[in-house]
């Protein structure tokens, strides 16, 4: 469908129109500096028309229109969908969980020695296992002041 050159500046001036009574409102009711913002938008669509870029923005939302609705009915473009929002969820699941384990004093599974010494493991008989031999030790001056 074509549309000539009256059609697009007959909707420039009724976008212009428009805007110019928004901007006359503003500036009656708050001022010259309310009405600022709406007279700068109000040059937009005259600009858009002289420079062509109204048919353009019109075009791609024809476009955006046309891929919507065969979006809506094709099951291989939704099967493509819920297989990139499972990929995301998997992403972030493995993110979070990762940091879960981290932040609880754990090393990933790759990372982990084989077998803990028994030095690195425990202090002081009934300690709580530690896997790093400087955090087993701040730990041992800590409760050596009666910090726990």
């Amino acid at each position: 469908m074509a549309v000539d050159e009256a059609t697009w500046a007959a909707l420039a001036a009724t976008l212009t129109l428009l805007g110019l009574a928004w901007t006359w409102v503003s500036f009656r009711r708050r001022g010259a500096l309310a009405a600022m913002r709406p007279l700068g938008l109000t040059l937009l669509p005259v600009a858009a028309w002289l420079t062509g870029t109204l048919e353009m923005f019109t075009e791609i939302a024809g476009s955006v229109t046309d891929w919507a609705t065969g979006l809506v009915l094709n099951p291989i473009t939704w099967t493509g969908i819920g297989l990139a929002g499972l990929g995301v969820v998997l992403i972030v699941l493995a993110g979070v969980l990762r940091d879960r384990q981290l932040a609880h004093g754990g090393r990933p599974a790759r990372e982990r020695p084989a077998q803990l010494s028994e030095a690195s493991s425990t202090k002081g008989g009934g300690g709580s296992p530690v896997v790093d031999d400087d955090l087993a030790d701040i730990e041992a001056m800590l409760k050596r002041r009666g910090i726990t």
